[in-house]
């Protein structure tokens, strides 16, 4: 047997004329058959017969029109449907007024049924009715196919907009990885001594690590921001009554919790992971880390205590919520505990921040056994001595009443002030007002902790 292919619209077109042209034979073989019986229209049973016959011709005729006309409206408020985007007046106005002219035929031929004029010409009736229905159909079939290219146009511009999006994710990756991949300012370094160790030198490896700091808290932001974190909320979770000068300041809560959580147990040598050393010894691990690539050294050292510092510090600034949220599971931190280390940029940016903060430990501990860290305490008093303060912007908040009496406390500790045996190295703290303040002097009791 030979396979039946699949009718197509032509086809189904053509069906329908047929059967149009069918009815109208039919009728006139009606009429020809009642001519040749002698069937005429005085004669009263043969002469209803054929009232009936016309009477059901003209009503099959005005159903004809009145499925034409319900068919031309589809088709018009189609049109009107898609004059609306993009906006076109002239387009509207124009199915609008098809609209109405098919509803006015509407109502001439409902005029026409109750009162039973029927008086119609079939044959010519039944196929301009069938004309005008094909013709909608067909304007309708355009204004089908017209939507479909619109939605196909559309999602061609967003599949390209993505690619464009997966570009820039990949280059800025690549970025990413290229900058952790360099030792960057750590280079000054190259050259140094250890005899000719001091307090600047501590200094300048802890801006390299606040760099890091800030560089890790904006990709985390980033992240947060594309899992539709509510901002505010986290940084209520940080500091619930941190008073913001910015919006944008809530960063400085994040770089505060990163550091807080990064330089926990700064004042004991484990710290690194490394068991007791002299403090050349110290040096030379900060040296021999300072030239390694991080994401190499991991690999070839996976038992190093700059591993385990790694793996430990990780564990404890990331959530498993936060680590989920990210990227949809918990495979970095499944390998994290496993005793190895995820290569995404998200990690990286992590290992080379540990990096900084390591070896500023191995650094400080190479100048003195006395090593700690002390955080200013929420209510004190400004002091040059101990602060520097992160941002002037902060000391212009809105919210503070034209003349009421107001102070600028310590809002919370950023970075974390540094004793290097008896110099001190100022912490970063991010004053807010105090209206009426009450509190304790700096100099008045024990700020430091």
């Amino acid at each position: 047997m030979k396979p039946r292919s699949a009718p197509n619209n032509g086809t189904h077109n053509k069906n329908k004329l047929a059967r149009a042209f069918q009815g109208v034979i039919n009728l006139r073989t009606a009429s020809k058959i009642a001519s040749t019986n002698g069937v005429g229209i005085g004669t009263y049973s043969h002469g209803d017969d054929g009232d009936d016959v016309k009477r059901k011709a003209g009503l099959k005729a005005l159903i004809a029109m009145v499925f034409a006309s319900v068919t031309s409206i589809k088709a018009a408020y189609a049109e009107l449907q898609m004059a609306q985007h993009p906006y076109d007046g002239e387009a509207i106005q124009v199915a609008d007024q098809a609209v109405v002219e098919q509803l006015k035929v509407l109502s001439e031929l409902r005029h026409k049924f109750l009162k039973q004029d029927l008086d119609l010409s079939p044959q010519v009736t039944l196929m301009l009715a069938e004309i005008q229905e094909q013709q909608s159909m067909m304007r309708t079939y355009d204004i089908t196919i017209k939507n479909l290219e619109s939605d196909i146009e559309e999602k061609d511009s967003a599949i390209d907009l993505h690619h464009k999006q997966l570009e820039h994710c990949i280059a800025f990756n690549k970025s990413t990885e290229k900058k952790l991949n360099e030792t960057g300012p750590l280079f000054m370094f190259d050259n140094i001594q250890f005899t000719t160790l001091n307090p600047s030198h501590f200094i300048q490896v802890l801006h390299c690590a606040l760099k890091s700091v800030r560089s890790y808290v904006r990709l985390m932001m980033k992240e947060m921001e594309l899992a539709k974190w509510d901002i505010v909320a986290a940084t209520k979770a940080i500091e619930p009554s941190a008073m913001l000068a910015k919006q944008s300041h809530a960063c400085f809560l994040f770089e505060s919790f990163v550091c807080k959580t990064m330089l926990q147990g700064f004042d004991s040598h484990d710290f690194s992971g490394l068991k007791s050393l002299h403090r050349e010894q110290y040096f030379n691990a900060f040296k021999t880390l300072k030239s390694a690539n991080p994401k190499s050294f991991l690999v070839q050292n996976p038992k190093s205590g700059f591993a385990k510092f790694i793996r430990d510090k990780y564990l404890k600034l990331v959530h498993s919520k936060m680590e989920c949220s990210f990227f949809g599971n918990l495979n970095q931190r499944k390998m994290v505990i496993s005793g190895g280390f995820s290569d995404t940029a998200f990690f990286m940016a992590f290992t080379e921040m540990g990096r900084r903060f390591w070896l500023l430990h191995c650094l400080g501990l190479s100048m003195s056994d006395q090593v700690s860290v002390f955080q200013v305490m929420k209510g004190y008093r400004f002091s040059e001595v101990y602060m520097e303060n992160v941002s002037e912007e902060s000391l212009f908040i809105d919210e503070i009443v034209d003349g009421a009496d107001v102070d600028f406390r310590v809002g919370f500790t950023v970075v974390p002030g540094f004793k290097i045996g008896k110099t001190v190295i100022q912490s970063q703290v991010y004053l807010s007002p105090v209206i009426n303040p009450n509190g304790t002097s700096l100099l008045d009791g024990n700020t430091l902790r």
